[in-house]
């Protein structure tokens, strides 16, 4: 059960109808994470000029899938893991492309597997990478814009996995379980 409200353009206020049809108008659909983080407006106006700016960056729909993919599940996000594992199939990426993103091993490309290690070394340390861990990221061809938009990615998707946490929203994407079988 939800532990805050999931909005509906009839039962939000101005503002949240606001933005519930401006995200509905984005998406198409109107994802049970953003009915509960309309909740608090500025919270998810700030997730989405995110998200949107980070849509207009360096990475293709398929690789912020993965980064999305990769983040919920070291964060262990049942709902995002199970929402970007559809989006990416819908993306192109295969069921074992998705597990192997999940698991941060082979995403299928040299150029991401670094992006996702990068995207690692960003999560243990908070940001506090090595300079061995940002040398091994541009010898492998991550250009300063891409390891600038990896934070933005971990920062994107660390709010909405730790919101998910939070509100614990009903699940309307195909249940994925953010535990990885062994």
């Amino acid at each position: 059960m939800p532990r805050l409200p999931q909005l509906t353009v009839e039962t939000a206020n101005e503002e949240q109808r606001e933005l519930l049809e401006g995200t509905l108008k984005q998406l198409g659909k109107l994802p049970n994470l953003y009915a509960s983080l309309a909740n608090g407006p500025a919270a998810l106006r700030g997730y989405l000029a995110m998200r949107e700016a980070l849509v207009g960056g360096s990475f293709s729909a398929r690789q912020r899938e993965q980064l999305a993919l990769y983040i919920a599940q070291r964060n262990d996000c049942t709902y995002c893991v199970s929402a970007h594992t559809l989006r990416g199939g819908k993306v192109g990426l295969s069921e074992q492309q998705l597990l192997d993103t999940r698991r941060g091993g082979d995403a299928g490309d040299p150029h991401m597997d670094q992006v996702l290690r990068f995207t690692g070394a960003v999560m243990e340390t908070g940001g506090r990478v090595t300079d061995e861990a940002l040398a091994d990221a541009r010898a492998a061809g991550v250009t300063d814009a891409e390891i600038a938009e990896v934070v933005g990615h971990v920062a994107l998707n660390v709010l909405s996995n730790f919101f998910n946490h939070v509100a614990q929203p009903d699940l309307d994407f195909p249940l994925v379980p953010a535990q990885l079988a062994e």
